[in-house]
């Protein structure tokens, strides 16, 4: 039988949402190995990029319009890719 240790961070997200991230290590298990789990788990959740999108406002129009130059820029390479 093996033993694990486990470790949880709670983040806390606006609005009252509260999320935990857990994480168990297995006995002997590297340190840095439980690290990278950990990072993976906490990238998953967007919790930085969500951050960085509301460090600066930006109007719904303005998101659309660059959602739309992307498309077009998509589409334009894949007709290129083709010929």
């Amino acid at each position: 039988m093996k033993n694990f240790n486990t470790f949880a961070v709670q983040l806390k997200k606006k609005g009252g949402d509260k999320g935990m991230i857990i994480v168990q290590v297995k006995e002997g298990e590297n340190i840095e190995r439980a690290l990278k789990k950990f990072k993976r788990k906490f990238e998953k959740t967007g919790a930085v990029r969500e951050m960085r999108s509301r460090k600066n406002f930006e109007k719904p129009s303005v998101k659309k319009r660059i959602a739309k130059q992307k498309a077009i820029y998509v589409q334009h390479l894949r007709l290129l890719e083709e010929q």
